[in-house]
């Protein structure tokens, strides 16, 4: 099943309902998002787009580049765990990591700064304790 982004499924501005007068179409189209996990090996996924563009989307991931704020420096760590996902309590629970979600690397708590779902990458800055 596909994901249509239009706009069929509102209601009139007179509060009617509208019917569906044509079919989805090709530029309509979405997609599900991409819950990026822990994994013992990194797995992206590649996606065409409009006008032919790639989106890579991680899958699954194991390293991050934590930038630390103080020093300017950014180095690739490993990813402990996740510690909090305040996007969703189900992705707290799941260990699903999407931007603004906190993990614990060797270096400390730092907080993810992309989209992995739609950048294929985690970047991720240190806190401060």
């Amino acid at each position: 099943m596909s994901v249509c982004h239009w706009d069929l499924h509102k209601r009139k501005r007179t509060g009617g309902k509208k019917k569906p007068w044509r079919k989805k179409r090709k530029y309509e189209l979405g997609s599900f998002p991409t819950e990026t996990v822990l994994g013992p090996e990194e797995e992206r996924k590649l996606d065409r787009r409009r006008g032919g563009n790639l989106k890579v989307r991680l899958v699954k991931v194991r390293r991050a580049n934590v930038s630390d704020p103080r020093t300017g420096e950014t180095k690739t760590v490993e990813i402990l765990r996740v510690l909090k996902n305040p996007a969703n309590v189900d992705y707290d629970r799941r260990g699903v990591i999407t931007k603004g979600t906190i993990i614990e690397t060797p270096l400390g708590p730092a907080v993810v700064t992309s989209r992995p779902g739609q950048d294929g990458v985690v970047n991720a800055v240190l806190l401060k304790e």
